[in-house]
Formats: structure tokens, sequence, C-alpha cells
């Protein structure tokens, strides 16, 4: 038995002619139907109706108007992380908020795979390293493209917090009254490697939102009169709970031991209080549902914000220069009397 031929698609030029008007009119009906009278609309849509016509071919709209109405969100994580990290996850939501109210889709992109190949009318890069190859590929698309947090890169857009400022109160929040005080960070280079090491060369680290935070956490140890090559910074591969359990384990069981524990996110946070319980001062970074929990002191930003700024900023809004909005929230972590 020889399979079925596949039923012809019909076409608008076929609705038209049913219809009894010229295409640019049928045409009209589906793209700009305040254009067309309510009498030729009804024709129109009796002909398309008696014909099967589903409407426009959305593919085809798009290689007319050279748009694809979808932006490209680039993560270097894996792919998962978009959905497991409290924070990339808000930002995720500004963007589709934005593209939800703009009428456009929403592709998350592996950093893995060459930008030039993907269906999209500009990228949005998620803060990565200076050394990313992905900056230039995407830069190279010359496509519009904005980048959240850093590097700076010419022709592209920033959005994104002064990280070294708010490190630095959020540091000092941390540091005070301490003796021995500890970094807990994110990674220092694209191989993600996991260390504890004390006074961090600041000047070698690929990631600028990680460099900028180190250099802000430094400021507020010499403003406590703490010298930056006596305090440790452990460094964990990922933005997990888990892994700064385990490391702030291992930092505890030293023979001196740190009193005061600055991290970069409220999820390294959360490890870090699950090792040590309320025996030192903690802090933590986004103002997380977690943070409100565990009463820590942390940098309160929207990322969602942020998230939507990226996206107005690629569909033709001009990006504010200043650097996004940021506050430190003081909790119970980092108050005196905490149990010891």
């Amino acid at each position: 038995m020889e399979p079925s031929a596949e039923p012809r698609r019909v076409t608008l030029a076929q609705v038209a002619e049913l219809a009894g008007v010229s295409v640019m009119t049928a045409s009209y009906t589906y793209n700009r139907p305040d254009r067309v009278s309510d009498r030729a609309r009804a024709k129109v849509l009796a002909a398309a109706d008696r014909l099967g016509y589903a409407g426009p071919d959305p593919s085809a709209r798009s290689l007319r108007r050279g748009s694809t109405r979808t932006l490209g969100v680039v993560l270097g994580e894996h792919l998962s992380y978009a959905f497991e990290d409290p924070a990339a996850a808000s930002f995720l939501a500004g963007i589709a908020d934005v593209c939800a109210d703009r009428g456009y889709g929403m592709t998350i992109l592996p950093a893995t795979g060459p930008p030039t190949t993907a269906a999209v009318d500009g990228f949005i890069v998620w803060t990565t390293s200076d050394d990313d190859p992905i900056l230039q590929a995407v830069r190279a698309t010359k496509r519009p493209a904005v980048v959240h947090g850093g590097p700076a890169v010419p022709g592209m857009g920033l959005v994104g917090i002064d990280d070294r400022a708010a490190a630095h109160a959020v540091g000092a929040a941390a540091f005070a009254g301490a003796r021995r005080p500890a970094v807990v960070s994110f990674p220092l280079s694209r191989d993600r490697t996991s260390m504890i090491t004390t006074g961090a060369d600041i000047t070698g680290v690929a990631f600028p939102v990680t460099r900028a935070r180190l250099a802000g956490y430094r400021q507020a140890a010499e403003d406590a009169g703490i010298a930056w090559h006596d305090v440790t910074v452990a460094v964990c591969a990922r933005n997990d709970a888990a892994e700064a359990e385990r490391i702030t384990a291992t930092l505890l069981a030293a023979a001196a031991p740190p009193d005061a524990i600055a991290a970069m996110s409220d999820q390294q946070a959360a490890g870090v209080v699950r090792a040590a319980g309320r025996t030192i001062a903690v802090t933590g970074w986004d103002d997380s549902p977690t943070a409100a929990e565990l009463g820590l002191t942390t940098v309160a930003q929207s990322l969602r914000d942020q998230g939507a700024a990226c996206a107005h900023a690629v569909l033709g809004r001009r990006t504010d220069t200043r650097p996004a909005p940021w506050t430190v929230v003081h909790r119970e972590s980092t108050r005196p009397g905490r149990s010891t």
C-alpha cells in the first residue's frame, strides 16, 4: 500500500480568490486588521474557514520581516542552572516579562554552541569571564547584545550593580569586630577550580563580578584593620549550598577558624550557616527568600528588574548607564549577641 500524499497547504492567494478580494486585503486581515473593512474581513475569514486555512506561516513571516521575534539568553553555566539557581531564575523572569509584553519569545542558549546559528534577533549574555570566546562570537553577529554584570564589551550594552561598592558595604557588616574574616567566593577562572587560599590575587581573577566583589571585601577588611593577605578566600566551583557547606567545614576545622564569613550568594551563605550554625557572622548576596528565612544580612538587588532592563536594551530602548540600585539588608546574622 502506497503512503497517501500529504494534503497541499492552502495558500493566502487561494483564500483571496475565493473571497473575491486582493491578496493584500487578505494579508491585512491577519496582519493589519485595522486597515480592512468589516465586510471584507468577514469575507476573508469565511473563505479561510471553508478552505481550512489556519493563517499565515509564522516562519515565512519571520523571513519576510528579517526578524524571529525571539531573544537569545546565553548562560555560561549548564542549562539546568537557569532553573536551579534562584538568582538566574529571577533574572530570566524579568526578561520573560518584557518578551511577553512585546510579543517576543525567549530561547536559552548554551555557551558551547555558535551564536551565529541561533535564530534570534538579539542576545543577552549572563555574567561571564573576560576571556570567554562567546563574547566576541556574539559581537561578530552584529545583532543587538547586552551583557549582565560584566565584562564590558565595546559595542554591547552592560547592565548591573556596582559590585565593588556593594561588597564593601556588606563586608563592613560581616567583618565588624572580626579577627579572622573569610570569604566564600565564586570561581576565579573558567576552569572553576575549588580551592582555599589567603589574600587572593584579585588582578588575576577572570570574572569581573567576582573580581569586583573581592576588591570590595578587601577594602572592608582593610577598613577593619585586617590585611588582605590574612583573609582566607574559599573558592567554590559552583554557586551551590552543599559545596559551600563542605568548604566551610574545612575552614572551621583549621587551627585558626574564621569568626566571620562573607559569601557571594545567599545559596553559599546557607551552606555556611549549615556548617557553622550561629557561631560566626555570616552575610549573603541577593536577598532571596532563603536570606529572610535564615535571618541573613545580605545585598538586596532586583535581578528581575535587571533582566527586564537587559531585554529592553536589546529591543532598542536606550540603556541607562547608571549602575542598577542595591542596598544592604541588615539581619540577625551580623548582629551582636549571636549564640556562641
